[in-house]
């Protein structure tokens, strides 16, 4: 494993010191290895999202709670393979 040394002002060491020992972190560099990894994952979903936006591309719409019900009905009329009411 590889070395890596930072500065922190006083009050920061503090509070990584306040957060190590609430939070039950065995050593200061487990809490910085758990939020690089969060850092990571954040990232990975942002550009998880991104590229799903993109994806979507074309209109937008409204979800609001109208459009979830007549979605729900659609997915349970193609699963039963009952015809939709309405259609």
């Amino acid at each position: 494993m590889a070395t890596m040394n930072i500065s922190l002002p006083d009050p920061l060491k503090e509070y990584v010191e306040g957060r190590v020992n609430q939070d039950g972190y065995s050593t200061t560099s487990e809490y910085f290895r758990d939020l690089v990894r969060q850092d990571q994952k954040r990232r990975e979903m942002e550009k998880l999202n991104s590229l799903l936006l993109e994806g979507l591309g074309g209109e937008t719409i409204e979800v609001t709670p109208e459009y979830i019900e007549r979605k729900k009905a659609e997915l349970y009329a193609r699963m039963t393979g009952t015809k939709k009411s309405g259609s």
